[in-house]
């Protein structure tokens, strides 16, 4: 049996009726751009994860440079972010003229190592991202002592965490301003491209509805040079339909994920490892990613093999991309664990509709692999 890595599908269709009405409510409505679907989308987001403000925005990507923007990060400035991530969370720092500084991460949980920033540390630092990676949530009461420490901003990348929490309190609503995506493989996929960025403070929030709009307030008077960060109403109806089922969502993902770790345990050792939640965390499982130290590329041809959907979820760290290694010496250094994880991560499915045959057919595999 196959079994692929998403199946969008499983999720999207069993809603087909409602999500062609919201379609047919929209077309009749002739207003593709704002109004009344943004503002419902952007309320109930803001509800469900306990925000004071949340706005939408183009792309998760848009959200992480809206966000800076926000802050007044731009050129000059230095931001600290872990190397071991998805690309946008360093390329939007360097679209704002400010420099990524890539810090290592922890090997167990994946978040950003705070002795590494510590260490990076210069008198241009002016903001930390935490990446929430995999669904799963970075020590935040760690990394908001150490921001407010040194005087930073806290940007939480939370592009794979929707409805992760940290002691209680969403993801995205503990720092300064919290960016997420809603891309079709996310916990909350949508239809395209679309994101978020919520925050507590009303400045912020203010700010940044201008900056989504080409920083105009009222309309046609700029204060501000912004952007067309806007998200389609059609989007934010859509993802209305399915944001009323991110529990389910959620839920069905932890099952799957904890059917992994109980079944795999006995096998795992130092040549399997699995991934670790915190216990003072609510893991939402966006991946299910394991280690295998020197045998990383043999499981996914055998993978692939049979059939079973796998990915690498990062081959190549910021500090090894290309495209910034002219970056001062401290932004590429000293960041050993980040190679580590590049040349052993692998995502098995985890989807929240995998049923129990197909849970059964990936574990298989992963057993055949190691006897």
């Amino acid at each position: 049996m196959s079994v692929p890595l998403l199946d969008v599908n499983a999720q999207n269709l069993p809603l087909e009726a409602e999500l062609k009405q919201v379609f047919e409510n929209v077309l009749r409505s002739g207003r593709f751009i704002l109004g009344e679907e943004v503002e419902a989308f952007e309320k109930e987001c803001a509800a469900a994860l306990g925000a004071k403000h949340a706005i939408s925005i183009s792309s998760g990507t848009d959200a992480l440079i809206v966000a800076l923007m926000a802050l007044d990060i731009g050129p000059g400035d230095e931001v600290l972010c872990p190397s071991f991530t998805f690309f946008a969370t360093a390329g939007s720092v360097f679209r704002t003229g400010a420099t990524p500084v890539f810090c290592d991460v922890e090997p167990e949980f994946f978040g950003i190592d705070l002795a590494s920033a510590k260490s990076k540390l210069t008198p241009k630092t002016k903001a930390i991202i935490p990446v929430h990676l995999y669904g799963q949530a970075v020590d935040m009461d760690a990394m908001t002592s150490f921001a407010k420490e040194h005087g930073l901003k806290v940007v939480e990348d939370v592009a794979q965490s929707f409805g992760a929490t940290y002691r209680g309190r969403a993801c995205g609503t503990i720092g300064d301003i919290g960016s997420y995506s809603f891309f079709p493989s996310k916990n909350l996929g949508g239809f395209g491209d679309g994101g978020l960025v919520t925050t507590e403070c009303s400045e912020l929030h203010e700010k940044m509805l201008r900056l989504r709009n080409h920083g105009m307030h009222p309309r046609y008077h700029h204060s501000m040079v912004g952007g067309n960060f806007r998200m389609d109403a059609l989007q934010c109806a859509l993802l209305q339909v399915k944001l009323r089922h991110i529990g389910e969502y959620s839920a069905g993902r932890t099952r799957n994920a904890n059917y992994y770790t109980h079944r795999l345990s006995p096998i795992a050792g130092d040549s399997f490892i699995l991934p670790a939640a915190h216990e003072h965390a609510r893991h939402v499982w966006n991946q299910y990613t394991i280690r295998v130290p020197g045998r990383r590329d043999e499981l996914k041809t055998h993978l692939t093999a049979k059939g079973i959907g796998c990915e690498i979820y990062y081959p190549v760290p910021m500090h090894r991309q290309e495209c910034f290694e002219k970056l001062p010496e401290h932004s590429l250094s000293n960041c050993p664990v980040s190679d580590l994880l590049a040349a052993e991560v692998i995502s098995i499915p985890v989807y929240a509709e995998l049923v129990d045959a197909q849970l059964d057919e990936v574990a298989a595999a992963l057993e055949s692999f190691l006897s």
